[in-house]
């Protein structure tokens, strides 16, 4: 089972962070967080009931392309792709490129939040 830990601070600390171990004066331990929100309003528009459903979907489905997941979960591809990209981008979801199309990949198996 692989664990996500996630992080709540502010922009001005998770910036301040971000420097710190750019300048080496920090080094982040194995346990921290490797994905950071600003609030839990954004973290909960990311892991609604809606899209944590949909990671459940990717993780028991394995579906080999949006499309498959699209017909699945009875989502239209657009908004799927948009819901994708975004959680692609905070590494909750890999998207695999295999033969002509992509596959969705969920990261993860829980999720742990802490607040800064």
């Amino acid at each position: 089972m692989k664990i996500i830990k996630i992080g709540i601070a502010s922009q001005k600390d998770i910036r301040a962070r971000i420097l710190a171990i750019a300048k080496g004066d920090l080094k982040p331990k194995a346990g921290d967080p490797k994905i950071w929100f600003t609030s839990m309003r954004s973290l909960a528009q990311v892991l609604s009931d809606e899209n944590r459903a949909l990671l459940h979907v990717i993780r028991a489905s394995k579906p080999v392309s949006i499309s498959e997941l699209a017909e699945l979960t009875g989502r239209k591809q657009g908004n799927l792709s948009r819901t994708l990209k975004t959680m692609s981008n905070y590494g909750l979801v890999k998207m695999l490129q295999e033969a002509k199309a992509l596959r969705p990949v969920a990261c993860g198996d829980r999720y742990e939040i802490t607040l800064h």
